[in-house]
């Protein structure tokens, strides 16, 4: 039973991870368009800016704090009490998409009286506007996600951001003939560019709820008082996490206030004559980088993590299942995660060039990005490992430990943010500090789990552990060697050729990596592939 349940959660891995390397390349078609067409400048740091708001309500809210109390309670309800569970759960929904929108609808008063007129760059007021109501649809799309994911159903969520990708791709090649030729001006471009994420939204919020009429059986018998008492439960738990949560996303905030002071306020420190130590265009760069990294994150990384929850929610309460099931996702975690950051490390300069160089985005934009890159490449293993610590502990109903030791690495994070930006690194520093943060965050989860639990960092797990460190040294060696022989020698300004190394050192350390631990017999290559052999 316990081998079922495992290769269960790995169909499920492969499914989100084939679905979510879809929507990641769909990402990078994104950037791609963008990059070229917007560059990067002041227009782009409040794109970057107004974007990221809303997302950071997603993070929070749909699938940060409220899911995580919410997805254990309801994988738990469904299999004693469906209606009543299906009641809670429209309950929190509904309740959830109404705070949201008062929120929404607040903040829009106060952008559209031109509170911070005098304060603001207008097009980052206009853009922020205008991508402020894409928060509860979002979130909505996450929260009814999480429903179809007690069911099984992981597909239409990982899906959901190909069409985001989609419209924002259209929506940027078809206005720029009307650019060019004088109908429209860039700042009404980017405009309708970001209004087509409102469109997302909804065409998103369409595809999950069909999705889940679906799967989710039409049962009317339903205790409502219970339903409601479930409900509160759900966000009594859901509160404190909130609350912790908050401060890790409102640092995140504070990242994107400091990256685009330059463009929101201006080139110097208020009420001094002091120059700030970043350039217009950081915002911008700052995200593009975020992006590269983020694309193995969110492919391996956050797919295990995701595919994992439910199982782990499920096992509470059988220690041994548990453990078992967290021990598997570790090795497959850090099977990944290493060879990713080494990757990214070394191919960073022809990554950024093949997918954001052209037009209007320069070899010296490729450059400053790429620097940028390695600062956050270092931590991608941690950043996937965070992803699956923190579930774990949400799966235990432990909600409290990792907003602690979040709550710290929020101050520390400020503490580099606000020193690094005035060293050599720049806007860099802040890619630097949310490395650094990860790593420390990373070790401490672990460090508490192994505290908690005993024998989850058995001898399986430092095993796959060392063979891993092997595959990502070979792996390194011969990616360097192949990186070392045509990267010099030739045009770095030329994106074929760019294309070409970036193709070359890729397979050759992939095939490297394969083959080591297919000689090395690592079960982890056996369970992305699909056996179900332990090791």
């Amino acid at each position: 039973m316990a081998e079922e349940r495992e290769s269960q959660f790995e169909r499920h891995a492969r499914t989100v991870t084939i679905l979510t390397t879809v929507s990641r390349f769909g990402g990078l078609a994104r950037d791609a368009t963008m990059s070229r067409i917007f560059g990067v400048g002041p227009l782009m740091d409040a794109f970057a800016f107004g974007f990221m708001v809303p997302n950071l309500f997603r993070r929070l809210f749909g699938e940060g704090a409220l899911s995580a109390a919410f997805l254990p309670a309801f994988t738990r309800g469904i299999e004693s009490d469906l209606g009543t569970t299906r009641y809670m759960a429209w309950l929190l929904i509904s309740r959830a998409t109404v705070l949201l929108s008062a929120l929404v609808l607040l903040s829009e008063v106060l952008l559209l009286w031109g509170v911070f007129d005098d304060a603001l760059d207008s097009n980052g007021i206009r853009l922020l506007a205008i991508m402020l109501p894409y928060a509860p649809l979002v979130c909505m799309v996450a929260l009814v996600g999480s429903m179809l994911q007690a069911y099984g159903r992981f597909g239409p969520t990982a899906a959901a951001p190909i069409v985001l990708n989609l419209l924002l791709v259209i929506t940027t090649l078809a206005l720029e003939p009307a650019v060019t030729s004088g109908l429209i001006t860039r700042e009404s471009h980017v405009s309708w560019v970001a209004a087509s994420v409102l469109l997302t939204g909804v065409i998103q919020l369409v595809w999950v709820l069909l999705a889940l009429r679906k799967v989710m059986p039409r049962s009317i018998d339903r205790d409502e008082a219970r339903a409601r008492s479930m409900a509160r439960k759900v966000g009594l738990q859901a509160l404190p996490m909130i609350l912790g949560l908050g401060v890790l996303q409102f640092n995140t905030l504070l990242d994107g206030l400091i990256a685009s002071w330059p463009t929101l306020v201006g080139p110097t420190i208020p009420f001094t004559e002091i120059a700030y130590p970043l350039p217009e265009g950081s915002m911008a760069t700052l995200s593009w980088a975020a992006r590269l990294y983020e694309f193995p994150l969110g492919v391996f990384g956050i797919a295990i993590a995701t595919a994992i929850f439910p199982q782990l929610a499920r096992e509470h309460g059988d220690d041994r299942a548990f453990t078992s099931t967290l021990r598997r996702g570790i090795r497959m975690t850090l099977f990944i995660g290493l060879p990713a950051s080494v990757g990214v490390i070394l191919v960073r300069d022809p990554l950024t060039a093949v997918v954001l160089q052209g037009y209007s985005f320069t070899a010296s934009d490729t450059r400053w990005v790429a620097f940028i890159l390695l600062g956050y490449a270092t931590a991608i293993w941690a950043y996937c490992l965070t992803q699956l610590f923190v579930r774990a502990f949400y799966a235990r109903g432990e909600t409290m430990t990792p907003v602690k030791v979040a709550i710290a690495m929020v101050a520390l994070n400020l503490l580099l943010n606000l020193t690094l930006i005035w060293t050599p690194l720049k806007v860099a520093g802040l890619a630097w500090s949310t490395a650094i943060c990860a790593i420390i965050q990373t070790l401490v989860l672990a460090f508490l789990l192994q505290r908690r639990m005993g024998g989850l960092l058995d001898s399986s797990v430092l095993r796959g552990l060392f063979a891993t460190i092997v595959v990502t040294l070979v792996t390194a060696v011969c990616a360097g060697v192949v990186f070392l022989l045509l990267h010099p020698s030739g045009d770095a300004s030329n994106w074929w050729y760019q294309f070409v190394v970036l193709i070359s050192v890729v397979a050759v350390g992939g095939c490297a990596a394969l083959v080591t631990a297919r000689l090395l017999r690592m079960p982890e290559l056996g369970w992305l592939l699909g056996s179900s052999r332990t090791g």
